[in-house]
């Protein structure tokens, strides 16, 4: 796999819409766990690690909180570190409501 982070990732989280040999080859290849569902249509089925799977809902929740911003959202920011700054402002605004309820 081409343009990974210096870390290698050790699994990718994705839902049945990734469910592809190709996918699961490359994946296989940089040595990185695929957590993917299979398909339905699918004829031999694919075991997958469904704990570290369900832990993807919480990665797509904090996205659809992100994305309330609506800077964020339609992504106004010309630049990177701009964008950056406003997605550090969201998560800082989305933490104080549960750092005042607390």
């Amino acid at each position: 796999m081409t343009g990974l982070p210096e870390r290698a990732p050790e699994a990718l989280l994705a839902d049945k819409g990734y469910d592809a040999d190709v996918i699961r080859a490359d994946l296989a290849a940089g040595k990185i766990e695929a957590v993917i569902p299979g398909r339905s249509n699918r004829r031999v089925k694919i075991e997958y690690d469904r704990a570290l799977y369900q832990q993807r809902n919480r990665i797509e929740r904090m996205f659809g909180q992100i994305k309330i911003n609506r800077a964020i959202a339609t992504r106004y920011d010309q630049l990177a570190n701009s964008f950056l700054g406003m997605v550090h402002l969201a998560k800082a605004r989305y933490w104080l409501k549960f750092v005042h309820a607390a």
